[in-house]
């Protein structure tokens, strides 16, 4: 599978910075599996940012029954002795759950990993949010074709992170995350602390 340099590529690099390479799908991968991309330069200082260029051709089903759209990004400070880090391969990994399935996955939703992001790290689980690192409008974009592509920013969480989601739902945790305000790029961070619910 090949891309252009079009609309949803220089969509990724007005924030992302330039192209600097891609991963093919593997040959595990269902058929449809789409590129990831890695990205360089870009609005975040010192970040690495993925993503994929080529989900958004298999719709995937909603939990309200419509059919969607979407990209998946990744980003994250360089991880030592890992040049690229881990999101080429789990956002492989991720697109071939949907595409498989054929379900979109949705703010709010956690995704659980089979191993941790980094060697003994503590990020196991993925949290589906809006990208709202870059600005409003990166959030979507219309390609050539008329097709409406939601950028899913798949944020690296821990196991405390992710059973407070499925506890107190998607909006308590995302107030946790303006209470706490953690460095969501770290994948060394730790997790923050336990919450519950407030007085």
């Amino acid at each position: 599978m090949t891309f252009t340099k079009a609309v949803l590529v220089d969509h990724f690099e007005a924030r992302l910075g330039g192209l600097e390479g891609a991963w093919s799908a593997g040959e595990q991968t269902p058929e449809g599996a789409p590129q990831v991309g890695w990205f360089a330069g870009g609005v975040l200082a010192g970040a690495h940012s993925f993503a994929t260029i080529g989900l958004h051709r298999t719709p995937l089903l909603s939990r309200t029954g419509r059919h969607l759209h979407l990209e998946l990004l990744g980003c994250n400070r360089p991880v030592p002795g890992d040049e690229a880090g881990p999101f080429p391969g789990v956002l492989e990994y991720v697109s071939g759950l949907l595409i498989s399935s054929g379900r979109a996955v949705l703010r709010g939703d956690v995704l659980r990993l089979p191993m941790p992001l980094t060697p003994g790290g503590s990020m196991t689980a993925l949290y589906a949010a809006l990208p709202v690192c870059f600005d409003e409008a990166f959030a979507s974009v219309v390609l050539e074709n008329g097709s409406d592509v939601a950028v899913v920013w798949l944020v690296p969480i821990g196991d405390r992170e992710a059973e407070f989601v499925e506890r107190e739902g998607w909006e308590a945790f995302e107030n946790e995350l303006v209470r706490h305000d953690p460095d969501l790029l770290d994948l060394g961070r730790p997790e923050m602390p336990q919450a519950g619910p407030h007085e």
